[in-house]
């Protein structure tokens, strides 16, 4: 029987959640190695396990993976949550870079300080109000299917669905104006892995608090 994948990262979400979220959608089980410390990221640096020196790492099927969109795509290839063929694939590719660039200012947002946390909240509704949530309402509108792309589960729905849950926390109307997009996220969320994914005691990370912000710092920082 196949090791599960084990994910090396801080106990929170920041880019390792995408990850997470594909391999529960998936079906995968994984096991988790949280850095507390910044000795265990030395560790994993001096025993050359970290290609570019940085986390997030995934061990999975003898490798020790790096950078967050390769992780991303190989679990999806391998799982079948990366299209039929060159087309379909770009165009998950193509959907799945928009919602990340938006979900990066999610990530970014709890290491912002006090006083621009507000502001960026504002700045991160604009934008997926006017750039980024009219391209995929638009999509699920003209094709009249469940899903973005080939009417079947693809990496796209799940850093869609992710990103808008995560938007949700911090404005909970920022779908107002999207019916489609309003279907969608009840639907994907209703998938089984997908649903099991969000129920309380799953892996899936809260919010980030001042503790994971302080512990992120204390690794990563010189």
């Amino acid at each position: 029987m196949a090791a599960k994948p084990k994910l090396h990262y801080p106990n929170g979400r920041g880019r390792m959640e995408s990850v997470r979220w594909v391999l529960a959608a998936a079906g995968v089980e994984f096991d988790e190695e949280f850095l507390e410390t910044k000795e265990q990221l030395q560790k994993l640096q001096d025993g050359n396990h970290l290609l570019f020196q940085q986390v997030p790492m995934v061990e999975i099927d003898g490798m020790k993976l790096v950078q967050t969109r390769s992780i991303l795509h190989y679990i999806a290839e391998k799982h079948h949550l990366f299209g039929k063929d060159l087309k379909e694939r770009t165009l998950i590719d193509m959907y799945v870079e928009g919602t990340l660039d938006l979900l990066e200012l999610i990530i970014m947002h709890p290491f912002l300080k006090p006083d621009d946390q507000q502001k960026e909240v504002v700045n991160m509704a604009q934008k997926a109000i006017i750039r980024y949530f009219p391209v995929f309402e638009k999509v699920l509108r003209d094709h009249g299917q469940r899903f973005l792309v080939g009417n079947q589960l693809s990496l796209a729905d799940v850093i869609l669905l992710q990103t808008i849950l995560a938007l949700e926390e911090k404005i909970p109307n920022i779908l107002s104006a999207f019916p489609h997009l309003q279907e969608f996220t009840v639907k994907i969320s209703n998938i089984p892995t997908i649903k099991k994914f969000l129920e309380p005691g799953s892996k899936k990370k809260p919010p980030p608090d001042d503790i994971y912000v302080r512990t992120v710092y204390n690794i990563f920082m010189p």
